[in-house]
């Protein structure tokens, strides 16, 4: 009877979790402003039992030097462009660069993974403020379009397909 219980506790617990996971999210929620970040997205189920496909994740302005992490069998591509500003990246002016990366492969909807790329999160970013990444799940038959912004003051989680955020922080001093 014990074990009984301990395994209907643990199927529970993995259903709420598996809620818990519905939204395209980042694992690390938090950096600071002039930081290198690992940005790490989470894709919890496909689109209505359906697998994804593809994943697209948009670039906010002043995030530079994106370097996304291949992952065995998906294809993946970046997308490049103009920035609106011009950023410095180690004492180079950079004024373009990765605007969208796009993984294409396929993630069962009874499946979770992660979606990894690694940038530089410039010092003019304003700590204190969510940055949003838009991700688009694309299946067979329709998408999952994480990419709604609160407004200015309301809550993302009142969002039906809110897209997933980082709250920036201020630099730390570091004693070296």
């Amino acid at each position: 009877m014990k074990l009984t219980s301990v395994l209907s506790a643990a199927f529970g617990a993995a259903l709420l979790a598996t809620s818990a996971i519905a939204h395209a999210t980042l694992e690390q929620q938090e950096a600071e402003t002039g930081s290198y970040y690992k940005a790490v997205f989470r894709i919890g189920h496909g689109c209505s039992g359906e697998a994804t496909l593809k994943v697209r994740v948009t670039i906010p302005e002043g995030v530079v030097s994106v370097k996304p992490m291949p992952k065995p069998g998906w294809g993946l591509e970046t997308v490049t462009g103009a920035y609106e500003h011009t950023y410095d990246l180690h004492g180079t002016d950079v004024s373009e660069g990765v605007k969208e990366v796009v993984w294409t492969g396929e993630l069962a909807d009874a499946h979770y993974d992660e979606f990894v790329f690694r940038a530089k999160l410039d010092g003019s970013l304003t700590p204190d403020e969510m940055l949003f990444f838009p991700t688009v799940q694309e299946c067979a038959n329709e998408d999952n379009a994480w990419v709604e912004i609160p407004a200015k003051g309301q809550n993302a989680h009142d969002l039906d397909k809110p897209a997933p955020g980082l709250m920036l922080s201020t630099p730390h001093k570091h004693n070296h």
